[in-house]
C-alpha cells in the first residue's frame, strides 16, 4: 500500500506531558518540582511503536516558545510576569516568540533548535507525518522574538500605537488607556501595558475579566467592526504570518493545525495557504473551526484540507453516548456535511474537550467503543485520537491553574495517571484498560488495512434498523470488500436483525447469497446469508460494536 493511499490517523500529544516521567505532581508545581516532558523522549523505538499502532501522523501540541512563569535568565529567557500566565508552566496558545522552539521540551536549551530538527529526522525516519501548532490569531501579551531571522521586523515593531486601529499595525491599541487587570484579582499588578493591545477573543478595551484570553493580545489582519477594511492587500500582518508558515515547513513540518482559524479573515488564508503550497504543496492544514456556516467558505476559498466536525458530529456522539440523544440522531451530522465530508477531522477528545472517562462525560472509556467506532470508520476523512483516551484517561486531577474539570491540563507542569502506567508497561494495566487499549490499536490499525475501511464508499442503514434505537449502522463498501459496521450504544447486549434494504444491494452492487465473513474487531468468522429480504441477525455487547467483512 502507497503512502499516499493512506486515511490520516493523528495521534495528539503534548511532549511536556507525554515524556514526562516525574511523578511528584504537586499541584501548581514548578518545572523543578514536577519536571517537564523532552523531545529526546521520543526515540525512534518510541515512534516506530505508535506507527505500528495505526497512526498516520502525530500532532505534537506546544511546540512553540510561550509565555511561562519558568525564569531561564540565564539562557536569555527570562519568566513572564505571573498575572498574564495561565498555569505555571502557560499556555502553548500564548506564544512568546514565533520562531522559537519551547525551553521546557530541550535537554539542552541553547541547542533547543538542533534538537526539533532532530525530532522531525526521527518522525519522518519512523514512517510518520509531524503536525505542528500554527496559532494565528493572538501571542503572549509579552511577544518579542528573539529567534527571528536576519532581516525580519517582529510583530507590533513598526505600529502606530497612538491609533486604535491602521492597517499597517500589527496589532489594536486603546490610546491612553492601560491595560486594567482588576477583573482577574491583579488590580496593582506590576505588569504594565500602555497602550493597552485588544484581548486575544475580541476584548477591544482595556478591562478584559477572568474569563477572558487575557494572557493573549489580539492580531490586526484589516478586520474593523467585524468586515476586513477595503486597503490594498497583503497586509502586514498577513505577510509576516505566512513569512512564519515558510520558515516552519522548511524544517519539515507535513501539516498545520491551525488555532481558532475562524476568528482570521478566509481571505488571508486564501493568501497565507497559497504562498505555502505554491513551495511546498504537500503541507496540509487543518482548521480549528466550530461555526458550520463558515465550513464551506473555509476549504473552497480559504484553501483548509481540514475542519474540525466538533458542533456536528463530537457533540452529537457524545450526547448518545451520554444518553441524551437517540443513535439516529448521527445521520443528520454526515447528511449536513455530505458534499465536503473527506474536509472533516473527527474526534473524541483533544486538549479543549473533557475526557471521556472523566466524571463530567461518560465516566469509563469503554462507554465510547461504539462512538469510536462510528467516528473513525463511517468515511475516509482524518481521524484523531488525544494521548491517554487509549487507556481511559480520566482529567480528574487538581493539577493547579487547570483545576479538576475533566480535562488534561495544557497549563501545569504534571505527569498524567497514564503517562505513568505507559512508562511502567502493561503490567500496570487493569483489565479494562488492556482491553481499551488493545481496541484503539485494532480499530486504528484497520482503518488502513482493510480496503473498504480506507476507501470504501458509505451507505447509512440506520433508516432501515429503526426498530433498533441505541443501534447505529452503516456500510462501507469497494468492489473487493464490504464492512458492515455496527455500533451499539446500549447499556445492555443487543439482540439485533439487521437490515439491509434492496437500496442497498442496488446502489453497492451488492450480490444476494452466502457470504464467510470476519469479525474484524475480534477476527471471528461468521457465516452470512445476504439477501434483502432476510435480516442479519447478530449480538451486539453493551457499549460494544462489530466490524463484519465479507
Amino acid at each position: 500500500m502507497s503512502e499516499t493511499n493512506e486515511r490520516i490517523i493523528i495521534y495528539q500529544l503534548l511532549p511536556r506531558l507525554f515524556g514526562n516521567l516525574n511523578t511528584t505532581n504537586k499541584p501548581g508545581g514548578t518545572y523543578a518540582e514536577n519536571g517537564a516532558g523532552k523531545m529526546s523522549y521520543f526515540t525512534p523505538a518510541r515512534l516506530r511503536e505508535i506507527r505500528k499502532r495505526g497512526f498516520t501522523h502525530i500532532w505534537f501540541t506546544g511546540m512553540l516558545n510561550h509565555a511561562t512563569q519558568t525564569d531561564r535568565s540565564a539562557q536569555g529567557l527570562p519568566a513572564d510576569c505571573a498575572d498574564v500566565v495561565k498555569g505555571r508552566a502557560g499556555s502553548p496558545y500564548a506564544v512568546r516568540d514565533y520562531y522559537d522552539i519551547c525551553a521546557d521540551l530541550a535537554d539542552n536549551v541553547p541547542n533547543r533548535m538542533v534538537e526539533f530538527e532532530a525530532l522531525v529526522a526521527r518522525t519522518h525516519a519512523a514512517g510518520l507525518k509531524m503536525v505542528f501548532d500554527f496559532v494565528p490569531n493572538h501571542v503572549a501579551r509579552s511577544y518579542h522574538s528573539l529567534c527571528k531571522p536576519d532581516g525580519v521586523r517582529d510583530l507590533g515593531e513598526d505600529d502606530d500605537r497612538s491609533q486604535f486601529f491602521s492597517p499597517n499595525n500589527n496589532f489594536y491599541y486603546i490610546p491612553g488607556e492601560r491595560l486594567h487587570l482588576d477583573n482577574i484579582g491583579h488590580a496593582d499588578s506590576a505588569y504594565v501595558e500602555e497602550p493597552a493591545k485588544a484581548t486575544g477573543n475580541d476584548v477591544f478595551h482595556a478591562w478584559p475579566g477572568q474569563n477572558d484570553w487575557y494572557e493573549t493580545v489580539k492580531l490586526n489582519y484589516g478586520v474593523v467592526d467585524g468586515r476586513l477594511c477595503d486597503v490594498p492587500k497583503p497586509l502586514s500582518t498577513w505577510k509576516k504570518m505566512a513569512d512564519i508558515l515558510l520558515f516552519w515547513a522548511a524544517k519539515g513540518i507535513d501539516a498545520f493545525r491551525c488555532d481558532m482559524a475562524e476568528m482570521v479573515p478566509v481571505e488571508f488564508w486564501n493568501y497565507a495557504i497559497g504562498r505555502t503550497k505554491s513551495q511546498f504543496p504537500n503541507v496540509q492544514f487543518i482548521a480549528e473551526v466550530y461555526n458550520p456556516a463558515l465550513y464551506r467558505r473555509y476549504i473552497h476559498e480559504g484553501g483548509f484540507d481540514n475542519l474540525y466536525d466538533k458542533v456536528g458530529l463530537y457533540d452529537t456522539l457524545r450526547d448518545v453516548v451520554c444518553g441524551r440523544r437517540s443513535a439516529a440522531d448521527i445521520t443528520h451530522c454526515w447528511q449536513a456535511v455530505d458534499d465536503i465530508a473527506p474536509h472533516m477531522l473527527h474526534f473524541l477528545e483533544n486538549h479543549d474537550e473533557q475526557r471521556i472517562a472523566s466524571d463530567f462525560f461518560a465516566g469509563d472509556g469503554l462507554r465510547a467503543v461504539p462512538a469510536a467506532v462510528v467516528a473513525a470508520s463511517m468515511g475516509t476523512q482524518p481521524f484523531m485520537l488525544y494521548a491517554g483516551q487509549e487507556y481511559g484517561e480520566r482529567g480528574m486531577d487538581a493539577e493547579g491553574f487547570s483545576g479538576r474539570d475533566g480535562r488534561t491540563t495544557i497549563f501545569d507542569y504534571w505527569c498524567p495517571e497514564f503517562c505513568q502506567k505507559r512508562a511502567k508497561g502493561r503490567r500496570a494495566l487493569t483489565a479494562d484498560e488492556k482491553r481499551l487499549f488493545d481496541f484503539y490499536t485494532r480499530l486504528l490499525t484497520l482503518q488502513n488495512s482493510q480496503p473498504a475501511l480506507r476507501e470504501g464508499s458509505f451507505f447509512d442503514l440506520t433508516y432501515a434498523n429503526a426498530h433498533h434505537p441505541a443501534l447505529y449502522a452503516f456500510l462501507r463498501h469497494t468492489k473487493k470488500q464490504t464492512v458492515l459496521c455496527l455500533a451499539n450504544f446500549a447499556d445492555e447486549p443487543l439482540r439485533a436483525s439487521i437490515n439491509i434494504p434492496q437500496h442497498a444491494f442496488d446502489c453497492l452492487r451488492l450480490r444476494a447469497g452466502k457470504r464467510k465473513a470476519v469479525e474484524l474487531l475480534t477476527d471471528a468468522e461468521i457465516a452470512l446469508t445476504l439477501r434483502p429480504d432476510a435480516p442479519i441477525s447478530t449480538e451486539i455487547p453493551a457499549h460494544g460494536a462489530q466490524l463484519i467483512a465479507f
